[in-house]
């Protein structure tokens, strides 16, 4: 793209110094001719001043003399003073007048001008009245002409050269600064490709370049925060089916310890876990393509039984207790899917990472649902549970950090009440008229 750039560019600039030039050094040629013109008539009056009063009174003919000027060609222009019948009296040129010097006596003319030989030759009559008394020849040669000539053609080309050179070198430049931003954008793209999402491209300060730039951080950042959600589904998912699973396998284990005891009630608990198991699956892809489900007034009794039907056994399988205690609360308009999940996962940190019984308490904190869940698990100290990684022994779990952007998608607020004994406590605000996210 650089070398189609710079050779478009420089054939255009030579295309354009063509078309300008060629009139151009016509135009000059012709100048330098009337120009020489202009000198010659100039030496041959000068001349003329001289030998005219001689010339009338038939006295001999001084010899003319070329006064220099300032122009370099006028020091060789030969001056020769002749008699009416074509002999020459004084000066340079040819002894015997030619046609053009010859041709001034018969014509009214100022002054006749022609090219003889290799030189440029003007003639002008000497009058004394009406008669004609001599001829004055001034000649320059055609190659004084042609030097000055080919000396502004030369000086043409040089200007057309430097024009065109500083077109070459400007195009350089301009196709560097246009391909290297595009050279940047091609390698950020490979690097996206690569699997580099955290990649961005630079700004070159060209619009139209920056709009692609942007376009493919935006594609960049889109693809990488898609692929963060599948990893975080992947680790959510994994940690959020471990307990539905788990509570399953229990209930299929106590109904085989027990051969004799009829099967349909170790079925009909069996389904009730594979439709918990499902409506977790539901909610954890809704998650992951983030789609938030509708908010209604939480049926908080329904969400407790659940939970009791979900923990109980797994808890009783480790000769633990879940205790739920309600109280008077006010209404919660919030998505059941969300608080299914948050207290999901703080049941599950309290089975995995506490001991002895689970307590899950709600209460009216003034204005606000406020549920409890504490177990008699050590003291976490000064630690920030949301924030240690599930791989540390003291970890509560990466399923934490999921139900704090639950709650707080919500518009509420989970946090931890007490360290010992240790407390998360989910807190959500009163239903009030009409949710204005619905």
């Amino acid at each position: 793209m650089r070398r189609r750039i710079v050779t478009l560019t420089v054939l255009a600039a030579v295309l354009a110094t063509t078309l300008f030039g060629l009139p151009l050094a016509i135009v000059a040629a012709q100048t330098f001719g009337d120009d020489t013109v202009a000198d010659l008539e100039r030496a041959a009056d000068a001349a003329a001043v001289v030998v005219s009063k001689p010339l009338a009174n038939g006295q001999p003919v001084p010899p003319p003399v070329v006064v220099p000027g300032d122009d370099e060609a006028e020091t060789r222009i030969q001056v020769g003073i002749y008699a009416p019948d074509g002999r020459r009296l004084a000066g340079h040129g040819p002894s015997l007048a030619d046609e053009i010097t010859r041709g001034v006596a018969g014509t009214t003319k100022d002054m006749v001008t022609g090219s003889i030989g290799d030189d440029e030759v003007l003639a002008v009559p000497v009058l004394s009245g009406e008669r004609l008394t001599g001829v004055i020849r001034a000649a320059l040669p055609r190659s004084e002409l042609q030097r000055r000539i080919v000396l502004a053609w030369l000086a043409m080309a040089g200007c057309a050269a430097l024009a065109v050179t500083g077109s070459w070198l400007l195009a350089r430049w301009i196709a560097a600064r246009l391909t290297r931003p595009l050279e940047d954008l091609a390698a950020a793209a490979g690097r996206l490709g690569d699997g580099d999402f955290t990649v961005r491209s630079p700004r070159p300060g060209i619009p139209e370049i920056d709009k692609v730039g942007a376009a493919l951080d935006t594609t960049a950042e889109r693809i990488g925060e898609t692929l963060e959600r599948e990893r975080a589904f992947s680790a959510d998912a994994s940690h959020q089916l471990r307990t539905p699973l788990t509570g399953l396998r229990l209930q299929l284990e106590a109904a085989l310890e027990t051969p004799g005891q009829d099967p349909r009630s170790a079925i009909e608990a069996g389904l009730g876990s594979v439709d918990r198991l499902e409506r977790t699956i539901e909610d954890l892809l809704a998650l992951a393509r983030q789609r938030r489900a509708p908010r209604a007034v939480l049926d908080l009794d329904t969400l407790l039984e659940e939970l009791r039907q979900t923990w109980r056994p797994v808890l009783a399988g480790q000769g633990r207790e879940l205790v739920i205690g309600a109280e008077d609360t006010p209404p919660a308009r919030a998505a059941a899917a969300a608080i299914r999940q948050v207290l999901s996962v703080l049941v599950d940190n309290a089975v995995t990472h506490g001991r002895g019984t689970v307590t899950v308490t709600t209460r009216d904190a003034g204005d606000t649902l406020a549920i409890d869940v504490a177990d008699e698990g050590e003291y976490l100290g000064e630690t920030d549970p949301f924030t240690l990684d599930h791989t540390q022994a003291t970890g509560h779990g990466i399923g934490l950090r999921l139900a704090r952007s639950l709650a707080e998608a919500e518009d509420g607020r989970l946090r931890l009440s007490r360290p010992d004994p240790s407390t998360f406590t989910l807190l959500l605000p009163a239903a009030t008229g009409t949710d204005p996210h619905d």
